[in-house]
């Protein structure tokens, strides 16, 4: 029996894919197999030495301590593309709010409630909240994976002109891009002809201030800023300098911290991206399947700290991860033919700094096996998986 623990709510809808004679899924469990996460801070738990995976039901996961759990064996996986469709929907809504006024509209309106003839008081006053439509406008989108792909799809569909910027484009994401959507090479064409900006990257140390005040210098007069990515990509401080200046006529953003918060202008929403019953069905339905995959097969998909990989086993599996240097695929293999098994089938992948060995043999896989391969220099984690 398979132990898989949940550190935060997870949608029943994925944790009953789990077949309930093999795994026990609980709140509580000691020294889990496995453990299911959302929002819940990981970074100073100590983990027990069967746990093999965590998996993330949504896209970020910075709450986790994904180097150190590539250095224990750990797999962590994300679930992509899962939230998608909610953080576009929520996307083309602040489009919206960063044009029409309708938070600020909506606020006064409400303010209007027991005073004498409201009616009138609304009509003579409505024109403090004009504001410009979309349709004709130039929306420039950061990153365009499967949030920002839909969301300049979106845009197309509602007349605005849309260009995009991301470094690793995938072929199949660009196949996924309305042909109207023009994809640039230099970042910098994005800050000198949108309108509107719309930032869609994972954050990074390296991606930490992708907008800050050089950017926005480059920017038009006027131009509204969309993040709903990650908070740390845009810097507060200079957006706020460009509000109160002038430069930048809106920012409406999914992260909350002391600065922008009360600012005029800046529309603060409180993480909602992800937030819909819909959404999380879905990261909670993907999230469990990796860990089956991974639990059962040893297959890896959507791992944020160790390479993706698959094979379909005729005998019994051995998955070793291991560190990315030179010999220690050899040394694998050589401990295990010394042990007297035939390898029929391997697979081999690497990502930065760790790899991962997928061997199909034939033959008894003995604990001797096992201490042979663990044995080798680079070694992190062994295991077997027999059918």
């Amino acid at each position: 029996m398979y132990n898989i623990q949940t550190l935060n709510k997870i949608s029943s809808i994925g944790t009953d894919i789990f077949d309930k004679s093999k795994y026990n899924v609980a709140d509580e469990c000691t020294n889990p197999d496995a453990i299911m996460v959302r929002s819940a801070k990981m970074h100073d738990m100590a983990f027990g030495d069967k746990l093999v995976a965590i998996a993330r039901a949504g896209a970020g996961v910075n709450n986790i301590p994904v180097d150190r759990c590539a250095q224990e064996g750990i797999c962590v996986f994300n679930t992509p593309g899962a939230n998608s469709n909610a953080v576009k929907e929520l996307a083309i809504c602040a489009l919206l709010l960063a044009s029409r006024k309708i938070t600020e509209a909506a606020a006064w309106a409400a303010s209007l409630k027991g005073t004498p003839d409201a009616p009138k008081t609304v009509e003579g006053g409505k024109s403090k909240f004009a504001g410009p439509e979309i349709a004709g406008k130039t929306l420039g989108i950061i990153g365009l994976g499967a949030i920002g792909g839909k969301i300049a799809n979106t845009a197309i569909a509602l007349g605005m002109n849309v260009i995009g910027y991301d470094p690793y484009l995938s072929v199949g994401a660009a196949i996924n891009l309305e042909p109207a959507v023009k994809v640039v090479a230099d970042i910098n064409d994005i800050y000198k002809n949108s309108d509107y900006i719309s930032i869609h990257m994972p954050y990074t140390p390296q991606t930490k201030n992708t907008i800050d005040a050089e950017q926005i210098a480059m920017m038009k007069d006027g131009v509204r800023l969309i993040n709903l990515a990650r908070g740390e990509l845009i810097n507060s401080e200079a957006v706020v300098k460009a509000i109160e200046e002038g430069k930048v006529a809106k920012y409406v953003t999914d992260f909350a911290d002391d600065i922008v918060l009360g600012v005029e202008n800046i529309i603060v929403l409180p993480h909602l991206g992800a937030s819909t019953p819909e959404s999380e069905d879905n990261c909670a339905v993907m999230a469990a399947n990796e860990l089956i995959d991974y639990i059962e097969n040893g297959n890896i998909k959507n791992s944020v700290n160790l390479p993706n990989a698959s094979m379909n086993a005729v005998g019994t599996k051995i998955c070793v991860i291991h560190k990315n240097v030179p010999t220690t695929i050899a040394s694998i293999t050589t401990a295990v033919g010394n042990e007297g098994l035939n390898i029929e089938n391997m697979v081999n992948a690497s990502k930065k700094d760790f790899a991962y060995t997928m061997l199909d043999v034939t033959g008894d896989v003995t604990p001797d096996v096992e201490g042979a391969i663990n044995a080798v220099d680079g070694v992190i984690r062994v295991r077997v998986i027999t059918k």
